[in-house]
């Protein structure tokens, strides 16, 4: 696949919404996505910091960035290769 062919990044944008509803949306939005695919999470909740990545380590995904903007938390996560689960 070349870089022309790759979809764009799925966005979960969970501001506003508080524990534990990041990390819930942020399951619905990878199960929905193919293995490999990229997701964006934006959230505002502190505790988004430590639900999401733990999410993601219990899911087997990657998560290729974590990073503060304005008054948003970004993850960027990857979905593992042949991640058919709910």
């Amino acid at each position: 696949m070349t870089k022309a062919d790759e979809k764009p990044p799925a966005l979960e944008d969970s501001r506003g919404l508080k524990c534990p509803l990041p990390a819930l949306k942020t399951r619905r939005a990878l199960a929905r996505l193919e293995g490999g695919a990229t997701l964006i999470v934006l959230a505002d909740d502190p505790m988004a910091a430590i639900d999401i990545p733990h999410l993601v380590r219990e899911l087997g995904d990657e998560l290729v960035e974590a990073s503060q903007q304005a008054a948003a938390l970004r993850f960027v996560i990857r979905k593992r290769a042949g991640g058919g689960r709910s």
